[in-house]
């Protein structure tokens, strides 16, 4: 089975060093096309999992915006099933790595938290509030 990564954001040039652009408008802009909604469902599928959320939150709240797997493992499953967790977080590019030496180092890219951040906000940029 091949897995197809879908990306959060859109560069807006060729250069894959060129800036980038959240893949969807705010959720309460505009209705999403088909292919901004495969798109978005694969973050929140990856961040739907609570062991993969906390990975996700380890990883952007530690210090210095990244983490090495050595400090983020004590998640309460084993070493194997925290790696399984991060590839699915990576796949969905949520997040980026780099190994160095015996070690893999997590980031999660300044772009995805704000895109993040843009899809979940009101299109008059305030937050949505639950009024319940």
């Amino acid at each position: 089975m091949t897995t197809k990564v879908l990306p959060l954001l859109e560069s807006e040039s060729e250069s894959e060093s060129g800036p980038v652009t959240p893949c969807c408008p705010p959720l309460s802009e505009r209705p999403l096309t088909a292919d901004e909604a495969e798109r978005t469902a694969v973050m929140f599928k990856a961040l739907g999992d609570p062991v993969r959320l906390r990975l996700f939150s380890l990883v952007a709240s530690h210090e210095g915006g990244e983490a090495c797997v050595c400090d983020i493992s004590d998640v309460g499953v084993s070493q194997p099933t925290v790696s399984h967790h991060l590839k699915k977080l990576r796949e969905a590019g949520l997040l980026s790595s780099e190994r160095r030496g015996t070690w893999v180092y997590y980031r999660v890219e300044p772009s995805v938290l704000a895109a993040m951040g843009q899809l979940l906000t009101r299109a008059d940029g305030q937050p949505r509030v639950s009024t319940a």
